[in-house]
């Protein structure tokens, strides 16, 4: 795969994961406890046997950075080829900040040059998925195509949040039509992309001069290039989800616990890799007990945990509850708090007594009334929540958030608690 560029498109600000991708960018959410989720991509990358990507930062890519560093987790350490950080820059023009997907890989079109590459794969960092590529380029390359588009069957009831693509009987694409409101397929586009090299520079030059563009790739480029270039599908079958909204990062992630997941983290050959710092073994005291849960390393358990992901350095106190949640890094549960339902971020305290994703009322948040409305509470980095408190569900609060930021000794379905207090900034 010597001759294969890869180049991820990882500046997304992922409103729609709400606070989770507040002070990251939705790349770096932490997924299964222990990985970012853009570590899937980048191991696809490695697994498939190529040595040169880019990845393309913009929104808060500070974390992003640091996690993939020099790409030594993933072997792209190296003085030929490796991994490459691409951020925006001052260039000719006054800002040169990225105006979609496409204008991405535009601005970057010198590296592209550099590397003597023959075709450009060109793919989503905010996918779980395990796929090598392989396939998909013999495909690409059999068929004699200038773009080829990964593409997978969803349930017809989410197409809508997809570019949904039409093949005829030669997979050859014959329509695409991004986000319907009244799919007519459920074929959705993976956000891979493989291109012939240079049908990718005269398509990418032909979109900058469109003043009409929103410059996405499968909206405005691969739409253009149905008229004059071969455009493929590749269907496939294997295990593939976006997480970009609240409720599919919590699904996916729950789906870990069944007891044959559907993402197959312990017995596949396909490692995924990832920047992991080093921590005590987890520890569970004699008053703890754990179910069908994943308890990452460094963890310290005296409570109860049922069907919840932790990620490295939570303590669940003795007393305390975490059930169908998802906790982050260095939290602590304070003794008999307890969490049902919830995202909890990095670093926080969730006081004695509390309780966190209490009640039947489903009001959704007032603030995101389409992001939050399943039950799901979500609580942001470094917040502390007060011994005895009572939030409801779909409730969201703030990062930083401290006790006296509460209104009172209870939070309703749907509120939104602020963080009026000043504090200092976030490590993420």
């Amino acid at each position: 795969m010597n001759k294969v560029l890869a180049l991820i498109l990882a500046g997304g600000q992922g409103d729609r994961l709400s606070i989770l991708s507040e002070e990251r960018a939705k790349p770096a959410v932490i997924f299964a406890g222990k990985y970012r989720i853009i570590d899937f991509t980048l191991s696809n990358c490695v697994n498939s046997g190529i040595s040169n990507v880019g990845v393309l930062t913009q929104y808060r890519p500070r974390s992003l950075n640091d996690h993939i560093g020099i790409g030594r987790p993933w072997n792209l350490d190296r003085e030929r080829g490796g991994v490459h950080l691409l951020q925006p820059y001052m260039g000719r023009k006054a800002s040169d900040w990225y105006k979609g997907t496409a204008d991405a890989v535009f601005q970057n079109l010198s590296f592209v040059q550099e590397l003597d590459a023959e075709e450009v794969l060109v793919l989503a960092g905010d996918h779980i998925y395990t796929m090598r590529y392989d396939g998909m380029i013999a495909d690409h390359r059999l068929t004699e195509a200038d773009v080829t588009i990964g593409a997978i069957e969803v349930p017809i009831e989410e197409a809508s949040r997809f570019g949904i693509i039409s093949l005829n009987d030669d997979d050859a694409v014959v329509g695409f039509d991004e986000k319907p409101a009244r799919p007519k397929s459920n074929l959705a586009s993976m956000g891979i992309y493989i291109f012939r090299r240079e049908a990718l520079l005269e398509a990418l030059t032909a979109d900058a001069q469109n003043k009409a563009s929103s410059h996405d790739f499968g909206k405005d480029v691969v739409a253009a290039m149905m008229e004059r270039y071969r455009v493929y599908g590749y269907r496939y079958k294997g295990y593939w989800r976006d997480v970009g909204t609240v409720d599919s990062y919590f699904k996916a992630s729950m789906e870990l616990l069944q007891s044959a997941p559907p993402l197959d983290l312990w017995g596949s050959a396909d490692t995924v890799f990832t920047r992991s710092s080093e921590r005590a073994p987890a520890k569970f005291l004699a008053t703890s007990q754990v179910s069908q849960s994943l308890i990452s390393h460094g963890c310290i358990v005296r409570g109860a945990v049922r069907r919840s992901v932790l990620s490295p350095g939570v303590v669940v106190e003795e007393g305390a509850v975490v059930e169908d949640s998802i906790v982050f890094d260095d939290t602590v549960v304070q003794r008999d708090a307890a969490l049902h339902r919830s995202i909890v971020d990095k670093e926080v305290v969730v006081g004695a007594g509390a309780r966190v994703g209490h009640g039947d009322d489903m009001t959704p948040n007032q603030d995101e009334p389409t992001h939050l409305f399943s039950g799901i509470t979500l609580v942001g980095k470094r917040a502390r929540i007060p011994p005895n408190e009572t939030i409801g569900r779909n409730c969201k609060v703030m990062p930083g958030a401290r006790e006296s930021d509460f209104p009172g000794p209870s939070v309703q379905s749907g509120a939104t608690v602020e963080a009026r207090t000043q504090t200092s900034p976030f490590r993420v």
